[in-house]
């Protein structure tokens, strides 16, 4: 089957010069890859077949930079779209790996962040208060990088920090090493970003890091980090942006399951499950899944724009995944399956020189020496891993030896108390995307269709799978491609969210302003959403300012129209009347619709306008289709009820 001897394989590869991968991701055995590289510029030419057309494995390193093939800004560094097309591969189990690999430790020199604890805290506030705080989106990770020399043999090296990450790190999805010429990545990625099997995309969002204490994680030190609202929220908006991204692959839309602890060395995450159903080629689902939010921020467009803003310097494969294609032997469908982790807790090792990127996840209360804290906190949990700084003696063997194997204790999760937490999160969440759904096209709206306007906010994705489950036949057009001939036909125009400003005059802006003023004028049925909501208010005579503090990933118990339902808010402006407004007050606007009656549902105190209904029309400040909005389809068919 292989020309390779598995007695002496790694050895082999470390005094070769061969390109190589070693891959653990079943905890019993290491796969050991060969073959030869090919660089590529788009994922499409990812060579999936041979010049006969036999299908054939590849695994491939896919770069930040290829947020340019969905037309997102980045600081391009050329970083190649690397495959390893794979001629061989072999098995050999965990502990032959281990009795066979390096073991001596890398020494580090000149080690340190290429930037300061006090500059990266700056940045945290800027991002803040200048994105956040005007709108840009709900979070956004911004990385720095932990630098050092090497002047070991890269490829000893390599294989000296895959053996240290096998033996030391627990609970990663991919423990890898992948090997080239002037290029090494080794790491262990907690996070499968997507999957594909057997037509079953899964997602992986994981958010929120509990950095365990001296002496290890406990029941009690994990609880306080499990009820804060900081990290729980970090979660939740990191699951609908990656809800986003399946709604826009899966026929079904995906489902949630969880939420389950990832549990580490020194590092304990929460996370969700989702799957979904789809026939694409597992590229096409890795161009539509790019990147996780988890790693970048939300709404995506708009998080490579401030992450263009606020870093310096290009990314190179961190945020980017690795991705492994490998034959399934189907004549019907798509060819390959798709593993495809995450590339974050990863060791680079380019010319010498040692980087090991790492983020913060920054929502609308952070606290910036806190950011500082977690970006240590993750570049330990790779260095202490790989050898490069003392491991931490876990509390079950406090007193032993740090290289010393741990005596196995009970997984957190499995702690009552902790499990009832984890399980209580899930009362806030809408059960429309916790169960199994397949929208049969007989929902109250049935017969009907719907223009779904984009704003750039991929929350269009979600309504959309909405809008099908009620029946309508939907499609989603960019603002950018909206025609007038489009936007007179459908029989409803549902006007998106979307980042920004939306008193501002930026082309994106004109065109949502022309989607809802044509609707209106023309008496034709509209439901804006979010930001459109706003845009509809201001046409209104209605005033739009800036909220004290943004609502990003909020959840919010609101007065809808003589029902209370709970919404998910992701907005940083509000329109506002006086507090009282509430029914057939007249506005004196520029739309058409104005000095008609509008119903107006606000809060009672400060006067924020939650919805608007009119003539044909209805809105809506919050995101009914988030998973914070528990009430949200019921709200979303009412809505549409008034607007038809």
């Amino acid at each position: 089957m292989t020309g390779l001897d598995p007695s002496t394989l790694l050895t082999d590869l470390a005094a070769g010069s061969a390109p190589f991968a070693l891959i653990a991701r079943d905890g019993a055995t290491v796969e050991v890859l060969t073959g030869d590289v090919v660089d590529v510029e788009l994922l499409a030419d990812i060579p999936l077949t041979d010049a006969e057309g036999v299908a054939r494995e590849v695994l491939a390193l896919v770069p930040y930079r290829q947020v340019r093939e969905r037309g997102f800004v980045c600081h391009d560094d050329g970083a190649p779209l690397r495959c390893l097309v794979i001629g061989e591969r072999v098995s050999v189990p965990r502990a032959e790996a281990l009795a066979s690999l390096p073991s001596s430790p890398v020494p580090l020199a000149d080690a340190g962040f290429d930037i300061s604890d006090e500059d990266y805290a700056a940045i945290v506030r800027r991002v803040i208060a200048e994105e956040i705080g005007r709108g840009e989106g709900a979070n956004f990770v911004i990385r720095r990088d932990f630098v050092a020399g090497v002047d070991v043999d890269p490829r000893i090296a390599a294989l000296t920090w895959f053996r240290a990450l096998l033996e030391h790190e627990k609970g990663a999805y991919w423990t890898f090493a992948v090997v080239t010429a002037d290029h090494i990545a080794v790491g262990a990625s907690p996070e499968a970003h997507v999957s594909a099997q057997d037509g079953i995309v899964t997602m992986n969002p994981i958010s929120g890091t509990f950095r365990h204490p001296a002496g290890g994680a406990t029941a009690d030190t994990l609880a306080d980090f499990l009820r804060s609202t900081k990290e729980t929220e970090e979660l939740f908006m990191v699951v609908d942006e990656e809800l986003k991204m399946m709604s826009a692959v899966c026929s079904d839309g995906g489902r949630i399951t969880g939420p389950h602890l990832k549990e580490m060395s020194r590092l304990t995450h929460t996370e969700y499950m989702l799957r979904g159903s789809s026939d694409l080629d597992p590229r096409d689902i890795l161009r539509e899944t790019m990147f996780a939010p988890t790693v970048t921020g939300s709404p995506m467009q708009n998080a490579c724009t401030v992450i263009a803003r606020h870093e310096t310097v290009p990314r190179g494969y961190y945020s980017g995944v690795a991705a492994l294609f490998t034959p399934n032997g189907s004549t019907e469908g798509p060819t390959h399956d798709l593993d495809a982790p995450i590339l974050i807790r990863t060791a680079y090792l380019v010319d010498g020189r040692l980087r090991v990127p790492v983020g913060a996840t920054l929502v609308r209360h952070s606290d910036p020496d806190g950011e500082v804290g977690e970006t240590h906190g993750k570049a330990a949990g790779v260095l202490g891993a790989i050898g490069a700084i003392p491991r931490d003696v876990p509390a079950a063997v406090e007193g032993a030896d740090a290289d010393a194997p741990a005596t196995p204790r009970r997984p957190l999760a499995e702690d009552p108390a902790i499990a009832e937490l984890l399980a209580s999160r899930n009362d806030r969440l809408a059960p429309f995307w916790m169960n199994p759904q397949d929208p049969d096209g007989s929902g109250p709206f049935a017969g009907r269709t719907a223009l779904v306007v984009d704003a750039e906010d991929r929350f269009t994705t979600m309504l959309a799978h909405q809008l099908r489950h009620l029946g309508l036949d939907t499609r989603i057009v960019h603002w950018s491609e909206a025609s007038d001939d489009e936007i007179d036909a459908a029989d409803l125009v549902v006007s998106g969210p979307g980042p920004g400003d939306p008193r501002d005059d930026s082309p994106r802006m004109s065109a949502m302003r022309h989607v809802v003023g044509r609707r209106t004028a023309r008496r034709d049925p509209l439901l804006a959403v979010c930001l459109s909501h706003q845009i509809l208010a201001d046409s209104l005579g209605i005033e739009l300012m800036p909220l004290d503090r943004p609502h990003q990933g909020l959840q919010k118990s609101v007065d809808v129209f003589g029902e209370d339902a709970s919404i998910g808010f992701y907005n940083t402006f509000t329109a506002r009347v006086n507090p009282g407004d509430r029914r057939g007050i007249s506005y004196g606007g520029d739309a058409p619709v104005a000095d008609l009656e509008i119903d107006v549902a606000a809060d009672p105190t400060t006067g924020d306008v939650y919805a608007l209904r009119g003539p044909a029309f209805a809105s809506v400040q919050g995101h009914l289709e988030s998973i914070l909005s528990r009430d949200g389809m019921r709200t979303l068919e009412r809505l549409i009820a008034h607007a038809i």
